[in-house]
């Protein structure tokens, strides 16, 4: 399990690389897909809340360091999703084309849900958008056309280490 973690904790740093300074220079983007977001979904899909709860943790620490938004906001929308996520470990198929593209627009719109949400607390802090914005769409439409891709390449790294214990998870 700490193999995988740390396996997560690098695939969660290049995403994180890639999408600042590469993705984020594209000036025709209207948004950047959000790979660590997917990232974290498989794996929560694939080995449960522990493993999960954690991962989001780290990965939003890690967007909270390369970001302006407030620290820990990231942490807590990922934890979250992450801790919701891993209830279904098991419950669905992460292989082929449909499950990936339902996994991605279901994480999509929490992830916003649960931004507006806590935007309601600290309204001058926290910058959210709408639901029925462009911004929110086009993040939308990026993260279900990119999250076949990016399953299929997470699935890559569940064969080189064999099945874990999760007795204890």
């Amino acid at each position: 399990m700490i193999k995988y973690f740390f396996v997560a904790s690098s695939i969660f740093m290049g995403f994180a690389l890639f999408e600042t300074a590469i993705l984020s220079n594209i000036l025709f983007l209207p948004a950047i897909p959000d790979f660590i977001l997917l990232t974290l979904l498989y794996i929560s899909f694939t080995h449960g809340r522990t493993i999960g709860v954690t991962s989001g943790f780290f990965s939003g620490l890690i967007i909270d360091f390369l970001s302006g938004c407030p620290f820990g906001l990231n942490s807590l929308l990922r934890t979250i999703i992450g801790y919701v996520s891993g209830f279904f470990y098991k419950t669905f198929n992460t292989r082929g084309f449909i499950p990936p593209v339902i996994i991605a627009f279901t994480g999509t719109v929490a992830k916003c849900f649960l931004q507006t949400f806590i935007s309601f607390f600290y309204p001058n802090i926290i910058n959210n958008y709408s639901i029925f914005s462009f911004l929110f769409l086009s993040e939308l439409i990026m993260n279900v056309v990119f999250a076949p891709l990016v399953f299929k390449f997470l699935s890559v790294f569940d064969s080189i280490y064999p099945e874990m214990d999760r007795s204890v998870l």
